[in-house]
C-alpha cells in the first residue's frame, strides 16, 4: 500500500495585517514564533552593514502572498499591535543607532544615510503595489492608510535626494537648498501667475462663447426647419382654414416639446404614447385634442391597450362628432388607471348604430375586457359624447 506523503507546508507572506511586505510575519508564521523577534532580528541586521536588507528584499522576492483561503483577517486588536511594535522597534532602533553614533562604532559620512532614506522611501512606496490580485491592489489605493503610507515613502525618498545633494554641508545646506527652492517657487509664481491667470480667464470665456454660439446655431437651425417651414406652407394655404389651424397646433405642440425639452420617444411612457395618438389624430383629422395627464408610468400591457382604445375614442369623435376640440384627462394612480375622452359635438343614439359598425364594441368595450378594464360611454344627441376607460386591480381579480 503506497503512502502519500503530504506536501510540506511553504512560506508565505500573509495579504493582510502587515507592516510592509509581510516577510516578517510569513516567517513567524512559518517557524511558529512570535512575529516581534523576527522583526528585532532584522532591524538589528539594518545596523550591521545593512545585511538583513538584502535578505529582506530576497524574500520579499520569492516568498508568494498567501493564497485566498489561506489568508488570515487581521483583526483590529492585532493591527493595534502591529503598530505597538512597529513604533517600539523603530525607538529601539533610532536609540541604537544613535547610540553607535555617539561611540563612532557606525560611519554615517558618505551615502550611507541618504541610501538607507532612499531604499526605506521604495520599499515603503512599493508596498501599495505588490498585492496578489488586482481587486486587492484596488482595495489599497484609497483611504487614509494608502496616503499615509505614500506619503512616508515619498518623504523619504525626497529625503534621500536632499541628503545626496547637502552632501557634507550639514543640516545648514538643507535649509539653504529648501530657501532656495522657496524663493525659486515664489518667483516662478509672481512671474508665470497673473499669465496663467490670464490664460486660464481667456479659455473660460473662449469656451464659454463657443458654446453659446454652438447654442445659437442649434436654435436657429431648429427654427428654419420646423417654425420658417410651416410659416411657409400656412402662406400657400392659407384659404384652407381647417389646415391652418392643424398646421398652427402641430406647429406649436411640436415648438413647446422641445423649449421644455419632452421630446421623449412615443413609446417610452403613456404620457408621450397618449400625446403622440392625440397629435396624430390632430394631423389627420384637423381637429384640436387637448390632453390633460396627471402621473406618468412606463409602458406594459394594459397601458399599450389603453392607448388604443383613447385612440380608437378619439377617431371616433373627430369622424362623426363634428365637434373642433376634443379633450382627454387621464389620471394614473398606484392602483386605478382613468381616462375620459370628451367631445362637444352632436352626440348619437347607441341603439341605432348599425351593426356592421364594431368599433365601439370591439375596438373599445371588448379589447378593454380582454385586459381586465371597463369602457363606458355616455351619449346623448346634441350633447356629445363621453368614453371612459377604467381599469384597477379590483376590476382585474374579478375578471
Amino acid at each position: 500500500m503506497d503512502v502519500i506523503e503530504p506536501e510540506p507546508r511553504r512560506a508565505t507572506r500573509p495579504a493582510e495585517g502587515v507592516v510592509l511586505a509581510g516577510v516578517c510575519a510569513g516567517i513567524a508564521e512559518h517557524l511558529s514564533i512570535p512575529v516581534l523577534w523576527v522583526r528585532v532580528v532584522f532591524a538589528l541586521g539594518i545596523l550591521l552593514n545593512g545585511v538583513t536588507v538584502i535578505a529582506y528584499a530576497i524574500l520579499w522576492r520569492f516568498m508568494p502572498l498567501a493564497t485566498p483561503t489561506g489568508q488570515y483577517q487581521a483583526s483590529s486588536e492585532r493591527r493595534r499591535n502591529d503598530l505597538i511594535q512597529t513604533a517600539a522597534i523603530g525607538s529601539v532602533l533610532a536609540g541604537v543607532a544613535i547610540f553607535l553614533v555617539a561611540n563612532g562604532t557606525l560611519d554615517v559620512s558618505g551615502y550611507t544615510v541618504p541610501v538607507a532614506l532612499l531604499v526605506g522611501g521604495i520599499a515603503v512606496v512599493w508596498r501599495l503595489v505588490d498585492d496578489a490580485t488586482m481587486n486587492s491592489w484596488m482595495t489599497r489605493t484609497s483611504g487614509p492608510g494608502f496616503l499615509v503610507r505614500l506619503a512616508i515613502g515619498l518623504g523619504l525618498v525626497g529625503l534621500a535626494i536632499v541628503s545626496v545633494v547637502t552632501f557634507e554641508r550639514g543640516f545648514r545646506g538643507i535649509l539653504e537648498i529648501g530657501a532656495a527652492f522657496l524663493i525659486a517657487f515664489l518667483g516662478g509664481v509672481l512671474l508665470i501667475g497673473p499669465w496663467a491667470m490670464k490664460l486660464r480667464s481667456d479659455l473660460v470665456a473662449e469656451r464659454i462663447s463657443r458654446a453659446r454660439i454652438q447654442e445659437r446655431a442649434d436654435v436657429a437651425d431648429h427654427l428654419h426647419d420646423s417654425v420658417l417651414q410651416t410659416l411657409a406652407l400656412l402662406q400657400k394655404n392659407a384659404h384652407d382654414p381647417a389646415y391652418v389651424v392643424t398646421a398652427a397646433r402641430r406647429q406649436e405642440r411640436e415648438l413647446r416639446s422641445w423649449l421644455l425639452g419632452q421630446e421623449a420617444d412615443s413609446g417610452s411612457s403613456f404620457g408621450a404614447a397618449i400625446r403622440s395618438a392625440a397629435a396624430e389624430v390632430e394631423d389627420t383629422y384637423h381637429v384640436s385634442v387637448e390632453v390633460v395627464l396627471v402621473g406618468d408610468a412606463a409602458m406594459n400591457d394594459v397601458l399599450t391597450t389603453i392607448v388604443a382604445a383613447a385612440r380608437e375614442a378619439l377617431v371616433n369623435a373627430a369622424k362623426h362628432s363634428q365637434a373642433l376640440t376634443i379633450d382627454v384627462f387621464a389620471e394614473l394612480q398606484p392602483t386605478r388607471i382613468d381616462v375620459f375622452v370628451r367631445d362637444r359635438g352632436q352626440g348619437f343614439d347607441p341603439e341605432k348604430v348599425d351593426a356592421s359598425r364594431r368599433g365601439i364594441d370591439e375596438s373599445i368595450k371588448a379589447r378593454m375586457k380582454r385586459h381586465g378594464g371597463e369602457a363606458s360611454i355616455q351619449t346623448a344627441i346634441g350633447e356629445g359624447t363621453e368614453v371612459h376607460l377604467s381599469w384597477s386591480n379590483e376590476t382585474r381579480e374579478e375578471a
